[in-house]
């Protein structure tokens, strides 16, 4: 088989939260690159309309819904008419997330001091949103009798890191946990679960800090084997290996791309 039938996506419908921007544009535009129709979820309806638009424009089919993984509801609602009207679902990233306030090496981030509504925000947004997004997901897929769910956790999740914060931590450790579960409960209907696990990516979370704050950027980049922080783009491969059928064997599992971070 040759690669570009591999990695073909062509009829494939997918929907991506987070999408607006970040890791989440990146995988709505390797979905739609690569032939998916593909739904863009997020809060932020100026950045959708830009970057859908841009897709567009290059060829790719996209549609846009204003949606916040935290309200349950309006997530199913839209998931259930995504499927509904393309006559089914093929992919699915759980993807949007926030920031988790500061890390413990900064004051603001010890125990003591965290805001308890920053803890909250992260596990209602990065855990409650993204198990509810595959619950979403999953509804449709079981019964199709096949699917693949992509949930982004973070190398965060994986091993302590000082500089983001407990809610971050905490809800990108526990979906490691549901992807392991969920892997079990969907594999006899032909739906793989797996998650990745990025490192410092040049993205929005936290305000970009690691965009706009140098000091921010160097304490990023010096934890990194490779000594930089990575591009969205980098991300692409591995989103789309999980995504199409050069992935049909890969359930469970979570994938750190970090560029050596979890080495050792």
């Amino acid at each position: 088989m040759k690669a570009q039938e591999l990695f073909d996506l062509t009829g494939q419908v997918a929907f991506v939260t987070g999408a607006a921007s970040g890791l989440g544009l990146a995988f709505a535009e390797v979905l739609a690159a690569n032939g998916a129709a593909v739904a863009m979820l997020d809060v932020d309806e100026a950045a959708l309309a830009e970057t859908s638009a841009a897709i567009r424009t290059a060829g790719g089919e996209v549609e846009t819904h204003l949606v916040d993984v935290s309200d349950k509801e309006r997530l199913f609602a839209v998931v259930d008419d995504i499927a509904a009207r393309r006559g089914r679902l093929d992919i699915a990233f759980a993807n949007a997330g926030v920031s988790g306030g500061r890390g413990f090496y900064s004051a603001e981030g010890h125990l003591e001091n965290m805001p308890d509504e920053v803890f909250e925000r992260a596990l209602a947004v990065n855990l409650t949103g993204s198990f509810n997004t595959l619950r979403a997901a999953a509804k449709h897929m079981k019964k199709q009798g096949s699917g693949r769910i992509v949930m982004t956790s973070s190398v965060a999740g994986l091993r302590a890191e000082g500089m983001v914060g407990y809610g971050y931590t905490s809800s990108k450790a526990a979906i490691v946990g549901i992807v392991r579960h969920a892997a079990r409960e969907l594999a006899p209907h032909n739906v793989l679960v797996n998650a990745i696990a990025p490192g410092p990516f040049l993205t929005n979370i936290a305000g970009g800090r690691v965009k706009t704050d140098p000091e921010a950027a160097k304490a990023f980049s010096d934890m990194v084997p490779l000594k930089r922080i990575a591009h969205t783009d980098e991300i692409k491969g591995l989103a789309l290996l999980l995504a199409s059928p050069a992935g049909s064997f890969i359930t469970g599992i979570t994938i750190p791309i970090d560029g050596g971070v979890t080495a050792g």
